[in-house]
């Protein structure tokens, strides 16, 4: 390819060369005027004379063609993966990319489009990414195949290249129908226990005439917890609770329709956390000693509890006769605390406390009911624990785990993990645990018993029981049969993890969910989804994962040491993943379908028309007439008709080398310059 033009280097300035010009002109229409002879000749010889001072040469050079640039776009967003629009989508691609490459001098970039969790379908964002590295003077166009459904339209099409065709395939079908379920608002974070609502509407495309109440299911983690009806483009609001702290998941979901698209949207799935809003602790201290502080001072660091504290600050053998309500600072509001508004609390402890007549037993069967109806009961025990003043002597009996032989210890010992409590969370990973002879401080006293139930995690003196959990009915049960724990506090023989076991302890009392020992948890990683679980257990155990659409399989996890089993899994579809161990059941959503983009999944013309006209493309739904032709236009020629689309030919080059010829060099200026006054001398001599 090879291309020439004249080149002027004048001899003497522009400015210079136009006077000059002007009275040549003046005398050649002076010699017109009056029918001079030669004045031809004169025009000749001074139209050469201009011509040579203006300096004229061809200019020639080699060019390299370049390609023009096509971009092709392909749609891989949630909604492109419905009904016929994949099938499509790959026949359209390869058609395409035969036909780009039969024309000649094309070079062709693919982009993929795929669906963003948060704001839908970002085709422009990512074409402008992949605009951003293309020389945009060779974009012959742009070809998109998508179903129209995009989230990121420009507003103002100025931006677009100049002269550069948006051509827009359409893949899905005309007649599509659908129903959306559209959370319109929903909490973030809920108090556990404390009414909450969503706002759910139901968007029906096209419109229906009849309105007829759809069916709505809501479910709490799996589990159904409401079922109404709602009408179609109405906002209903639905109330529940959370009954649990940390992550609820909720799916509401309402009845197909008639030959819909999909099913994928008429389901929302929100994740919500709980919070317990000031959990209520009720400690009644006992006998005074060196630790009467410890349980108070835990409790009070916490901003979350709000705590109730009574000290019996009389021993027994301190009896002189004198009536309690005379000794009390305040009276002991034994009928309040222990039966009106028992059920308020949501942790009881008893530190060191003894049977002194101050609970009568009835109120002692209170707390009793109250631990097996979900309550928490907590009892550090001291020597009274092991006498006949024992609270074991009382209808706490029945769900207390240890039983008190009457014996107790007192001579210096480690507290030691059993093989269970290295594995279960309240005491699992303590610094100073590892080995057989831990790295912390002695305790010197611990009350004997046998555990008839409950799960021992401490063991003291020859290794009985020291702190046995124990669930009962639908509360929980803590013993801790030392009153030593201070001596970790005060820092003796280096001290211990005190703080550390004491907050573990109460918050799994009040079911903390990062301390439940038996626990599937799942969480987004990436592009796949990480599983821990948590267990007693040292078996494997087979999970089953279940993906948004309904294929499930089966995966088994080892634990460790430790009880935890950990593994990963690809997600490679959008939506929600169900991971289920027989008995419990984890939720991830690791590729999360946008909201916007679930709200309308019909495939469209109307969001990409506007754009395609102003840049004189055209939109073609695929359904139609298949797959259309391609053929390179001039620019201002029309880029699209009848069974074709369009791409501009930018005529891009390179210049490879160049070469400038004199069209009047010096030597031929002159011979014609004295050919040309000769003659006018000579017409001018003749009679």
């Amino acid at each position: 390819m090879n291309g020439s033009s004249i080149l002027w280097a004048p001899w003497l300035p522009l400015w210079l060369l136009g006077l000059l010009a002007v009275p040549a002109l003046l005398l050649l229409g002076f010699g017109l005027w009056r029918r001079a002879r030669g004045t031809g000749f004169r025009a000749l010889f001074l139209g050469l004379l201009l011509l040579a001072l203006a300096g004229p040469s061809l200019y020639r050079e080699e060019r390299d063609p370049l390609r023009n640039i096509v971009v092709l776009v392909e749609d891989r967003s949630p909604s492109q993966r419905l009904d016929v629009r994949p099938q499509q989508t790959a026949k359209a691609l390869s058609e395409l990319r035969r036909r780009l490459a039969r024309l000649p001098g094309l070079e062709l970039r693919e982009i993929t489009v795929r669906g963003d969790g948060r704001d839908g379908t970002p085709l422009f964002s990512r074409m402008r990414e992949a605009l951003g590295e293309i020389d945009r003077s060779r974009l012959a166009g742009v070809i998109a195949v998508t179903d129209g459904q995009v989230h990121d339209l420009p507003a103002d099409p100025a931006g677009w290249p100049q002269d550069v065709p948006f051509q827009v395939l359409l893949t899905g079908r005309a007649d599509e129908s659908d129903r959306a379920l559209v959370v319109e608002a929903a909490p973030s974070f809920a108090v556990v226990g404390e009414p909450q609502e969503l706002r759910l509407r139901v968007i029906e495309r096209p419109a229906t005439e009849r309105r007829t109440p759809l069916r709505l299911t809501l479910r709490r983690d799996g589990e159904v917890i409401a079922e109404t009806r709602i009408l179609p483009e109405q906002t209903a609001t639905i109330p529940f609770t959370l009954d649990k702290a940390g992550r609820t998941v909720l799916e509401a979901e309402v009845e197909a329709r008639d030959g819909e698209l999909t099913t994928l949207n008429n389901r929302q799935t929100l994740f919500v956390n709980g919070v317990r809003d000031r959990l209520r602790v009720l400690l009644v201290s006992g006998l005074p000693y060196p630790g009467l502080r410890v349980w108070r001072n835990l409790l009070k660091a916490d901003p979350s509890v709000d705590l109730v504290h009574f000290t019996i600050l009389r021993p027994p053998e301190k009896q002189d006769g004198t009536p309690i309500r005379e000794l009390a600072l305040i009276a002991f509001p034994t009928r309040e605390l222990f039966e009106l508004k028992l059920d308020e609390f949501d942790l009881v402890i008893f530190d060191r406390y003894a049977r002194r007549g101050l609970l009568p037993l009835v109120y002692l069967d209170n707390i009793a009911r109250y631990v097996e109806e979900g309550g928490a009961l907590l009892e550090a025990a001291g020597p009274e624990f092991g006498s006949l003043l024992s609270l074991y002597r009382t209808p706490l009996a029945r769900v207390l785990p240890g039983r008190p032989t009457g014996k107790v210890l007192e001579r210096g010992f480690r507290p030691r993990l059993t093989d269970l409590g290295r594995r279960h969370p309240v005491t699992r990973g303590l610094a100073g645990a590892a080995g057989d002879d831990p790295r912390w401080g002695r305790w010197f006293r611990q009350v004997e018993v046998e555990a008839g139930g409950g799960e021992v995690l401490m063991t003291g003196v020859d290794d009985r029981p020291l702190l046995i959990l124990q669930r009962v009915g639908k509360g929980r049960v803590a013993q801790l049969l030392s009153d030593q724990a201070w001596l970790w506090a005060r820092g003796f023989e280096g001290g211990g993890p005190q703080s550390l076991l004491l907050r573990r302890l109460v918050h799994w009392l009040m079911r903390e969910p990062e301390l439940e020992e038996e626990a599937l948890i799942a969480r987004p990683a990436g592009d796949g989804i990480e599983i821990e679980r948590r267990s007693l257990a040292a078996e494997p155990a087979e999970l089953t994962v279940r993906s948004p659409s309904g294929v499930e399989r089966k995966l088994t996890v080892t634990p460790d040491a430790d009880g935890i089993a950990r593994t990963r899994i690809a997600a490679e579809e959008e939506g929600l993943y169900r991971i289920s161990d027989g008995a419990r059941t984890a939720f991830a959503a690791p590729r999360p379908i946008a909201a916007r983009e679930l709200e309308d999944m019909l495939s469209t013309a109307e969001i990409l028309s506007p754009l395609a006209r102003a840049t004189g493309g055209t939109v073609v739904r695929l359904a139609g007439g298949g797959t259309p032709d391609v053929r390179l236009v001039g620019s201002g020629r029309r880029a699209f008709g009848r069974g074709w689309i369009g791409l501009r030919d930018r005529e891009r080059y390179v210049v490879r080398a160049t070469s400038r010829t004199p069209l009047l060099p010096p030597p031929l200026a002159l011979v014609l310059l004295l050919a040309s006054a000769g003659l006018a001398w000579w017409r001018e001599g003749r009679v």
